[in-house]
């Protein structure tokens, strides 16, 4: 089964009628969706706030470019064979810019790529001060990543939630369903109430897509509570993220304080060549040496 199949049947309905929800954590390098592949899950999230943090140590607010997103990509999958579902923000710029970032993007070996209708440029879809574009231009990109497509899932998303309440977001979110979306996802819904109008407007009629930010507005963290009402896809995007950065000051204090690691609940230089596949690459080598 190729990736997109993979996809296609992670997201599908159950011959019970219902779905089973995919826990996706998040990834931004060949390192971390192998890691991802190794504990079991069926995909990972290239996740654009995640891209941005380890790339360029910025914020999620649009700084990272199309062409940084399109080699993340690539390298992914030279690296795994897990379904990539791709963080495609606002595409970049207009509708134009958008059909050529969903080209590069399936081109490199996504899966599916999620389009946002924020104002460009976008920021992260937990953080205050957003603004949203036209609905008529929204619904442009939507139509536009889906012209541009050849076999790659689309995911809309909407983040008006936050400015201009749940109502419109689900308005939005039908009219990116009637354009033709594959996937939908309603950014931030704030209480149980309003993720459940979420389930309630949508979830028999097209996998649902909710994301899981630490710290972020979610009204739950359990995907047991997203499965129950009907979501298809709970995104975990800054888990590993936010586990290193946690980590990452204590490890390194030690090491200006003592001069050392020892000590430290560290892997290896052999955990790595393991979990990277030295062996591996050694063999293939050695075959090809004549």
């Amino acid at each position: 089964m190729n990736h997109l199949a993979a996809l296609r049947a992670l997201v599908a309905t159950g011959t019970d009628g219902r779905r089973t929800l995919a826990s996706v954590p998040g990834c931004w390098d060949g390192l971390s969706a192998l890691l991802i592949e190794q504990a079991g899950f069926g995909a990972a999230f290239l996740t654009g706030g995640g891209l941005a943090m380890a790339r360029l140590g910025r914020p999620d607010m649009g700084m990272a470019t199309m062409t940084e997103l399109v080699e993340a990509v690539a390298a992914i999958r030279d690296r795994v064979a897990i379904p990539l579902i791709v963080d495609g923000d606002t595409g970049f710029g207009n509708a134009l810019t958008l059909a050529r970032t969903v080209r590069l993007v399936e081109r490199a070996g996504g899966s599916a790529i999620q389009i946002e209708d924020q104002a460009f440029p976008k920021r992260c879809g937990h953080m205050a001060g957003k603004a949203m574009a036209p609905l008529a231009e929204a619904v442009g990109r939507v139509r536009a990543a889906l012209d541009a497509r050849v076999d790659m899932l689309v995911v809309a998303r909407t983040d008006a939630v936050a400015v201009e309440g749940i109502d419109a977001a689900l308005d939005r979110a039908d009219a990116y369903l009637a354009a033709g979306a594959d996937l939908i996802f309603v950014e931030g819904p704030r209480t149980l109430a309003e993720t459940q109008a979420v389930a309630d407007r949508f979830a028999a009629r097209v996998p649902l897509v909710h994301n899981l930010v630490e710290g972020g507005v979610s009204a739950t963290d359990r995907g047991a509570d997203l499965e129950a009402i009907g979501f298809a896809v709970a995104l975990h995007p800054l888990l590993l993220m936010h586990g290193f950065v946690r980590h990452a000051p204590g490890w390194l204090a030690q090491l200006k304080r003592e001069g050392t690691s020892a000590g430290l609940d560290l892997a290896s230089l052999g955990d790595m060549n393991r979990i990277t596949g030295a062996q591996a690459l050694i063999a293939e080598e050695a075959r090809y040496a004549g």
